[in-house]
């Protein structure tokens, strides 16, 4: 049966209850706003839609309505469903329409159910439940968030089905005895209710960001503020997506010192992170490399300023375990080196370079051609390029897409010779090339009769043919290498023409094996919102920026996180761009604007300004900074 909207009266009714639970999240002094009420909600009829609180902003608090006396089975299933998106502390309005035992059973803090839509619930009209009515739950599934605050964007069949079993408790009243094993929330409440947040662990040298999701304020279960959440999810570990390529420096077992329910700064801007005992025999460079994770991890919280991360011992102690200032973190760090220049193909085919000088008044960028071989050869052509994190060499593909070139940037001397790039057909059909940031080099062959992903070790080895799981023959329009080293989005062709992006895991060898084994593991969809994708790139945090457009809407640029969910920010004037090229530099304080190729040719997206043209009849297309 499908479901039906509720009728005029009934969805006042729901806005008045909502307006009497809602809260704005202003303080007066020691004084808080409390608002109470009672509104009438429906006792019959089919199926009825659940949209809590569509809308509210992250300002607003929720608190649930306690269930009425003698409230009616269908009046116990909407306040139960509208009390889940509340900020009761341990959701006890929403524990007050459950049985007694359900109530301590129940775990919502175990796994979070993103709906795209309100939920529908009907009764059940099978065969009658002698305990009491049964209601069915419905609704589209949009994504999970796990046990370890990862978020997973749904794939496969997207129907999300439970059954609310009813029951009369001693006193007569209806309660609810078999709740979901979760929270479910809708996309509105799930927005309002949680924030996007990185945590960071070691892969080799290298911190890599790990999303998940905290609660915006004090969790009710926890009673931990989102800083204090967010710590408490990195000592837990890393989600099980990235656990396979990254490490933790923290031993096994840390954990915050017990109690610990919020984390402040001090006079000085330094944090101080209380510990438990497992966290006290590490040496030095190891504990340091523990303040690392917890710097990078917490400094994007809060508009604060954060120089200092102080490690200290458990139970009170005011012994320090050790401490890292942020300038000392970026050095343990491994971040990627800020780009120096940027880079395109211009109008004569050659690779050449820029500074955006965003301080001149013109803002007009000078186009040069590269140093090295490249700007010798008369008459060589590129199609598309890549250039290495420390800009020294740059991968080159020939204008006929047949022919990959790794070549220095630095010196004279003649263009080298290919590297022997695929296997099948007459000749590779290779994609733009991508550098992560151990050195190796990326391509993919779109070849449809031997299509797959190649990798060249160092940018100078033997070119290996890479082991994607979840590709299934289907072939790669576009790669891009993320600079961490342990992630690589790309763009794959579908049966009706369409373009679907995916971000998949990639698992090195640990150095007992054959270093041919490195492979592309457990491909997500990185814009599941999208039904084309046309460009992306990798940009700061470990996002993605995506162009494309959703289903039947027009073209835009949006930041995505790597897990699928979607960013807030995106950009103006979208329409028209087919690449885009965002530098993965972590200098927030000078970041580097947005390039792209539109129909107008090299534009570029300062901070804060609207795009504009790289230089008057330049022309060009490929855009790319180091990587």
């Amino acid at each position: 049966m499908d479901a039906e909207p509720l009728d005029a009266r009934a969805g006042r009714a729901r806005v008045r209850r909502r307006r009497l639970r809602t809260v704005r999240a202003y303080a007066f002094g020691a004084a808080g706003l409390l608002l109470a009420g009672c509104a009438s909600m429906p006792d019959r009829g089919d199926i009825r839609p659940v949209q809590a609180s569509q809308g509210v902003d992250s300002q607003v608090r929720v608190f649930g309505v306690p269930p009425a006396d003698k409230a009616s089975p269908a009046e116990i299933v909407d306040g139960f469903l509208e009390a889940m998106t509340s900020d009761d502390p341990q959701l006890e309005t929403a524990r007050k329409y459950l049985t007694e035992a359900a109530a301590k059973s129940w775990k919502p803090g175990s796994a979070v159910t993103v709906l795209s839509s309100g939920l529908n619930r009907v009764p059940n009209r099978g065969e009658k439940d002698p305990e009491g009515p049964r209601w069915k739950v419905t609704g589209k599934k949009l994504a999970t968030v796990d046990e370890h605050s990862a978020y997973q964007p749904q794939t496969g069949a997207r129907e999300y089905e439970e059954f609310l079993q009813l029951v009369q408790n001693e006193d007569k009243q209806w309660r609810i005895s078999t709740p979901p094993s979760g929270l479910v929330l809708s996309e509105s409440d799930f927005q309002r209710i949680y924030m996007p947040v990185n945590k960071y662990y070691f892969a080799g040298g290298t911190l890599v960001a790990d999303p998940v999701y905290v609660r915006q304020r004090t969790d009710p279960d926890s009673r931990m503020d989102p800083t204090t959440q967010t710590v408490q999810s990195l000592l837990a570990g890393p989600s099980r997506w990235l656990a396979p390529v990254v490490e933790s420096s923290f031993p096994t077992g840390t954990e915050l010192s017990p109690g610990t329910k919020s984390l402040s700064y001090d006079g000085q801007n330094t944090l101080r992170v209380p510990l438990n005992e497992k966290a006290e025999n590490v040496a030095q460079p190891q504990c340091k490399k523990m303040a690392t994770q917890l710097l990078y991890t917490v400094k994007d919280l809060t508009g604060s300023r954060l120089d200092q991360v102080e490690l200290v011992r458990a139970g009170g102690k005011s012994t320090s375990l050790c401490s890292v200032s942020e300038v000392s973190a970026a050095a343990i760090a491994g971040r990627p080196k800020i780009p120096e220049f940027q880079y395109f193909v211009d109008s004569e085919k050659r690779l050449v370079r820029m500074k955006l000088d965003t301080s001149s008044e013109d803002q007009q960028a000078r186009p040069e051609p590269v140093p090295g071989p490249l700007a010798t050869p008369p008459g060589f052509k590129v199609r598309s390029a890549a250039v290495s994190h420390d800009e020294r060499r740059a991968a080159v593909v020939s204008e006929d897409e047949h022919a990959l070139y790794v070549v220095p940037l630095v010196g004279g001397g003649t263009m080298p010779q290919p590297m022997p790039v695929g296997k099948g057909g007459k000749a590779p059909v290779l994609t733009a090339p991508s550098w992560d940031a151990s050195g190796d080099l990326w391509v993919a062959d779109r070849d449809p009769q031997s299509p797959g992903l190649w990798r060249v070790p160092g940018g100078a080895g033997t070119p290996e043919k890479v082991q994607v799981a979840g590709l299934d023959g289907r072939r790669i329009a576009s790669l891009k290498a993320s600079a961490d080293g342990v992630r690589i989005a790309l763009l794959v062709d579908q049966p009706d023409g369409s373009k679907v992006l995916y971000v998949g895991r990639i698992e090195r060898p640990d150095g007992k094996g054959d270093s041919s084994a490195v492979s592309v593991r457990e491909l997500r969809p990185a814009a599941p919102q999208m039904v084309d994708v046309t460009a992306m790139s990798w940009a700061p945090r470990g996002r993605l920026l995506v162009v494309g457009r959703e289903n039947g809407g027009v073209q835009q640029a949006r930041y995505m996180l790597a897990d699928g969910s979607m960013v807030a920010a995106s950009l103006p004037g979208a329409t028209g761009l087919s690449e885009v090229a965002v530098a993965a530099t972590e200098d927030e304080a000078k970041p580097k604007p947005v390039v792209a190729y539109s129909e107008d040719g090299i534009v570029w997206l300062p901070p804060g300004a609207q795009w504009r043209t790289v230089a008057a009849g330049a022309g060009g297309r490929a855009p790319v900074y180091p990587g």
